[in-house]
């Protein structure tokens, strides 16, 4: 598991975000700015990252899980240490590799058969949900070999057979009705068994942050949202 650090002396707020399988740090540098620090999570091809940095006190602190790092989440955090005051669910659930809560075995299975270049942005697609918004993060798609991410997935496919944790508590659970990755129903299907998870319903894709300018704007939004105003897009 890699590890990238944003941090600035004076910044008293931090999001911790395990990603997604097949990313890097480049897709999230346009949602950071200067008023808060990041450790991000990613390429998961072991269960230890390989830099751990040393937590500040810190006046807040938001988990935040993105598809598999739902997952990653769960099993991984507390055994880092990590305390958050807010834990956000985004597109994931915590069984990834579950036809009814998740992904199916077989879908998982046939991808990592099938791992080539064509098929590798036949999937960016899928998780940005249009072309328009793929040519807008063109720059700033993962660089990745794919022999990284089929031990990446590989990895975490055997692991998702060994670990069914799901006592992990999110605060909050955020699903994109368009995700073409990761079922919405299964997400709904999943969450409906977690009362004390609040639900938020996205008009998105798999990946919804762009349509925040950062992520301290994307955490108030979900932080703040009212279930009246399911079905409304966000504007920037």
């Amino acid at each position: 598991m890699k590890t990238y650090i944003r941090r600035r002396e004076k910044n008293q707020e931090l999001v911790v975000l395990y990603s997604e399988w097949g990313m890097d740090e480049n897709i999230f540098i346009p949602l950071c700015n200067d008023e808060f620090d990041l450790i991000l999570f990613y390429d998961y091809s072991s269960a230890e990252p390989l830099v751990l940095p040393e937590m500040k006190t810190y006046t807040r602190i938001v988990l935040i899980g993105w598809s598999l790092g739902v997952w990653a989440a769960g099993i991984l955090s507390e055994k880092m240490g990590i305390k958050p005051d807010v834990k956000i669910a985004v597109n994931g659930t915590p069984l990834p590799a579950d036809k009814k809560y998740g992904i199916s075995k077989k879908v998982i299975e046939g991808t990592l058969k099938n791992l080539t270049e064509k098929n590798v942005k036949k999937f960016y697609l899928r998780v940005f949900g249009d072309k328009k918004t793929l040519l807008n993060y063109q720059d700033r798609l993962p660089r990745r070999t794919i022999k990284s991410l089929e031990d990446e997935l590989r990895w975490m496919y055997n692991k998702m057979l060994e670990e069914t944790k799901t006592d992990f508590k999110w605060n909050y659970a955020v699903i994109s009705e368009d995700d073409r990755v990761y079922p919405a129903k299964a997400q709904q299907t999943f969450w409906k068994t977690q009362p004390e998870t609040k639900t938020v319903i996205l008009p998105e894709s798999h990946f919804p942050f762009n349509k925040w300018k950062n992520f301290p704007d994307f955490i108030s939004y979900i932080l703040s949202y009212k279930e009246e105003e399911k079905g409304k897009k966000k504007r920037k």
